[in-house]
């Protein structure tokens, strides 16, 4: 029988629920993977932060050093190294072998909201409530920040850094651009506060989600607004948005249990997923493959585009 379109089949969707994980550490406030995918760390509201196996779903170490509860992590290129941020207004870059505190950074007057690595894992940037966001150098023994970008009005929510790109969103409504190599600054204005920024994977878009209930797909150069995704419920927590490995489509946390996942050229809703009865309070996207993490209360569900042989007699289609 043929079908009508002759699309070759439709980009997969991580629809099937592979393993739940019982973190144990409290309330889980962010999920991520690390570089290759193969790895991923849950930040506790216990203080703890934790490096678990995607495959098997175990633990391999836990991370104690924190004040108050983890609120986002990041892992290096190598895997050698990670960074945390967390209530207690510190950032911590640890080594992943040892499980030692390598250093432990203040200067926020403020909870820490987000932390990434650049590419090389040279340097640390962190973004704040205090409306600042302060760039680290992992080799210095220097415990003050090398750069501190203070354009925000209101705290910095979000953080991603790309090559020599910066992309920060903040609770003044505003994404921010940094060209951190021509020292320039572009700014597009979302009138809500903004909960998450992320750049296409091709790097020529810009994707904000913000407390209005809706993710928005921006021209990274011109601003304009490709696309507008709206159906999830946004309204008081800083929840997670991102795009599929493939940019294919745009997936969102929601308030109301789900995570939905729209089609990012037709807007149309692709799938809403049914994680749980609270808020998904976080979630990241496997970097190449049909993969998703979701984060809820204390635990981590991991999501695939096909159930696993074990667990099913799946036939080769």
């Amino acid at each position: 029988m043929a079908f009508p379109q002759p699309k070759p089949q439709a980009p997969q969707l991580p629809r099937h629920l592979l393993r739940t994980i019982d973190c144990q550490q409290g309330a889980v406030r962010a999920v991520r993977f690390n570089a290759d995918g193969n790895y991923f760390l849950s930040c506790g509201s216990d203080k703890t932060l934790k490096l678990w196996s995607v495959s098997r779903g175990t633990l391999l170490k836990a991370y104690s050093g924190h004040g108050y509860e983890v609120l986002d992590a990041d892992g290096s290129y190598d895997n050698s190294q990670l960074c945390s941020c967390s209530s207690d207004k510190t950032v911590i870059l640890w080594d992943v072998a040892t499980g030692q505190v390598t250093r432990k950074l203040r200067g926020h007057a403020g909870k820490v909201n987000c932390v990434q690595f650049n590419e090389e894992a040279t340097v640390m940037l962190s973004g704040s409530i205090d409306g600042t966001v302060r760039c680290w150098d992992t080799r210095s023994r220097r415990f003050e920040p090398i750069q501190i970008l203070d354009e925000a009005r209101d705290g910095i929510s979000s953080l991603k850094v790309v090559q020599h790109e910066l992309l920060t969103g903040s609770v003044d409504g505003r994404v921010r651009r940094y060209d951190l190599r021509m020292g320039q600054l572009h700014v597009d204005f979302i009138n809500s506060p903004i909960t998450c920024v992320c750049f296409s994977q091709d790097g020529q878009c810009t994707l904000s989600s913000s407390l209005d209930s809706a993710v928005r797909l921006l021209d990274k150069s011109t601003g304009e607004m490709l696309g507008e995704y709206t159906g999830h419920k946004m309204k008081g927590y800083k929840l997670d948005c991102c795009l599929s490995s493939k940019d294919t489509h745009v997936l969102s946390c929601s308030e109301d249990g789900h995570v939905y996942c729209w089609d990012l050229v037709e807007g149309s809703l692709s799938l809403k997923l049914p994680v749980g009865k609270a808020v998904v309070q976080s979630m990241s996207f496997h970097p190449t493959e049909t993969r998703l993490l979701t984060a809820m209360e204390g635990r981590v569900q991991v999501w695939g585009a096909e159930p696993e042989e074990p667990e099913e007699d799946a036939m080769a289609t």
